[in-house]
């Protein structure tokens, strides 16, 4: 089972070989890391190229030659990694806001339950928030999630904006990633709503997601406002879907 652990990075030099090292430590002999970084300026990409030299085999680059946006990166990302084989594709952060500490028990679960891709979910029980986080952060979350985006997709997943989310090849080649044009952290929204309307299944863990060990978040009000006027976009553009739509897959020998 070749799983690939796909990592958009932009400027996570304080993380990146610390985060690729724990992946590297699990129990999880057939995983391997393919950062897809846009042109760092805090060199990123120069930590990935050493990395890939001391880990053949385990550790991929792509480098982009700037800021492109975390959609393009993750659907670059998705598509290098099912044409290096993967069976399953790995999303996650590289700021440890997602633990590697899941991703054994989210590779069980797909192994195991009637799913098509497991997330790490903030919003089931036993999910929990950093406890550094402001009433009124954790308020936007919950509410963006909670009511917002489920009122507006009818989505089923309850954390549909978290990014840590274990995909089977298949799911991702059906899906059509053609059809996902969204370039920010709308991206996460779009991509399970898709997946929803195509009936793929998926099954939430509850996580602890904590706050970013090291550097500076991505994440401000302009780019949550944005987000949210795009989810509308996102129910436009794929409200007529249905599982007809679903691409044929490659038959893995």
């Amino acid at each position: 089972m070749k799983i690939i652990a796909v990592l958009p990075t932009f400027n996570e030099a304080e993380n990146l070989e610390t985060m690729i090292g724990a992946l590297l430590a699990l129990p999880v002999p057939d995983l391997s890391v393919l950062v897809v970084d846009d042109n760092s300026p805090d060199g990123t990409g120069e930590i990935a190229d050493r990395l890939v030299g001391e880990q053949p085999g385990k550790v991929a680059v792509m480098h982009r030659a700037g800021k492109q946006g975390l959609g393009t990166a993750y659907i670059q990302g998705f598509r290098r990694a099912l044409d290096m084989g993967a069976d399953y594709i790995l999303q996650m952060d590289c700021d440890f806001s997602h633990d590697p500490q899941y991703i054994p028990q989210m590779i069980e679960k797909l192994d195991t339950c009637d799913c098509d891709v497991v997330i790490g979910s903030r919003y089931v029980k036993g999910g929990r928030l950093d406890e550094t986080w402001g009433f009124g952060r954790k308020l936007l979350s919950w509410w963006a999630n909670s009511i917002y985006v489920r009122l507006i997709l009818r989505t089923r997943v309850k954390d549909a904006t978290g990014g840590f989310r274990l995909w089977r090849h298949d799911v991702l080649e059906g899906m059509d990633l053609s059809r996902i044009r969204s370039n920010g952290y709308v991206f996460q929204v779009e991509t399970i709503y898709v997946a929803e309307k195509l009936d793929y299944k998926s099954f939430e863990i509850p996580i602890y997601f904590a706050d970013r060990r090291l550097g500076q978040s991505k994440m401000s009000f302009r780019v949550q406002s944005e987000a949210a006027l795009r989810v509308w976009q996102v129910w436009s553009r794929h409200r007529h879907l249905t599982p007809d739509d679903r691409l044929p897959v490659t038959v893995r020998g």
